[in-house]
């Protein structure tokens, strides 16, 4: 689930729609988690479907550790990409603000971390990187891991409108992370590789 204050709008021809703040979202707010809404599917399960579904899948979804893809049931799927993404998920199926948000700015994510099948060229955003390719969080993992470890004390300090759908045994390892009692799992743990696969 997306935060919500948030909503859909349209940004330019080139990205077309995007989700935007509708209010001030600080570092370290949790911008969106998994939820039982959002659905899973294997490979096999959507090689079984027809190619108008295969393309929703394939526009709409990432894939998670297990090589799965994920689709989003509400407006988190019109996340769009950026190398300069304001938004990084973690290891534990949620994303945070990994810098402060103004109303009416996009939220964005970074597509190296989710597991493409192809890679793609990206708006030129003035950045070193141009292309997002699908072993990016093998060479990216530690600048992201830096970049969401500075912001992560600051999860119990805001207001956090999605903690309810986070369970109390994940939140409790939030706390001890933020405590310093035990490490925050790097974001590589999310990582899917089609040479990976289990035999």
């Amino acid at each position: 689930m997306i935060h919500p204050k948030t909503e859909i709008k349209f940004i330019n021809d080139e990205v077309g729609y995007g989700v935007v703040a509708t209010e001030f979202i600080p570092a370290g707010t949790i911008t969106w988690v998994l939820d039982k809404l959002d659905k899973e599917f294997t490979h096999k399960e959507v090689n079984l479907f027809e190619d108008f579904y295969k393309d929703i899948i394939d526009t709409y979804s990432f894939r998670n550790s297990k090589g799965n893809f994920i689709l989003c049931w509400d407006n988190g799927r019109f996340v769009n990409h950026s190398f300069n993404s304001n938004c990084l998920t973690t290891a534990y199926d949620f994303e945070i603000a990994i810098r402060d948000i103004q109303p009416g700015e996009q939220l964005t994510d970074d597509y190296g971390y989710l597991n493409i099948s192809e890679p793609f060229k990206g708006i030129d955003e003035g950045t070193e990187r141009k292309i997002v390719y699908p072993n990016d969080l093998v060479n990216f993992h530690k600048v992201w891991d830096e970049k969401i470890n500075k912001v992560f004390g600051n999860i119990l300090k805001l207001e956090q409108p999605l903690r309810v759908l986070i369970a109390d045994k994940l939140w409790q390892k939030v706390e001890n992370i933020i405590k310093g009692q035990e490490p925050m799992d790097s974001i590589l743990n999310n990582y899917y590789s089609d040479k990976k696969k289990s035999h």
